[in-house]
């Protein structure tokens, strides 16, 4: 499986071969949507709460005589059919994660790098680095490329790099990531993934 390097004005500069047990899978819709579940599962605060017939403050001296009014046998204004009584099994704070492989986890970035491999949305870039960080002349060089939304990863511990990584901040449709924050969700919610060759060496090191 090959494929064109391109560099930051989209010019040719040579090929590489790609591992087709990492971009050659035929995509399976429902890998991909437990791992996003399971992504999104884990951000949710679950902080939601309401207050219970015991916690609701409310008198709880008997509304009515047992026997005689006419009326039910309540004890207490603090019961859920009543308004401002307690809720009855109202949502508690509690954690929405769920367990899920790492070789699960494994196989669904597989399945989500292929996918763009199969769209033709994968494009490998020589380097991701630029000589400013000004976001203005960024952004309009983006623009020329028209990738759309786009996620970079092969993010690197050098001045150009991070050139790249401070000009690419205040750009909305544009998320710059290292090799090591590479996930499904954030793969899939972008039109088009570009991989540096340095970050195709290091998933093929790590998910082959």
């Amino acid at each position: 499986m090959k494929i064109d390097v391109v560099d930051i004005n989209n010019k040719k500069s040579g090929t590489i071969e790609l591992n087709s047990s990492l971009f050659g899978l035929e995509p399976r819709p429902d890998i991909l949507n437990k791992v996003v579940r399971w992504q999104l599962a884990k951000r949710q605060q679950g902080t939601h709460s309401v207050l219970t017939r015991s916690e609701v403050s409310y008198s709880t001296k008997k509304i009515v005589r047992q026997k005689g009014s006419g009326s039910g046998r309540h004890g207490s204004r603090r019961a859920p059919i009543f308004r401002k009584g307690g809720v009855y099994k109202g949502p508690k704070p509690r954690s929405h994660a769920f367990s899920l492989t790492k070789k699960f986890r494994k196989l669904g970035l597989k399945h989500a790098l292929s996918s763009k491999y199969v769209s033709g949305n994968l494009i490998i870039l020589n380097k991701a680095e630029i000589d400013n960080q000004k976001t203005s002349d960024f952004s309009k060089k983006i623009k020329k490329l028209k990738w759309g939304r786009v996620l970079v990863v092969g993010r690197e511990d050098n001045p150009k790099s991070l050139n790249f990584f401070n000009a690419s901040k205040n750009i909305p449709m544009l998320d710059f990531l290292s090799v090591n924050g590479i996930n499904v969700y954030d793969v899939l919610r972008r039109d088009t993934l570009v991989l540096t060759k340095a970050a195709v060496d290091s998933l093929e090191g790590r998910l082959s």
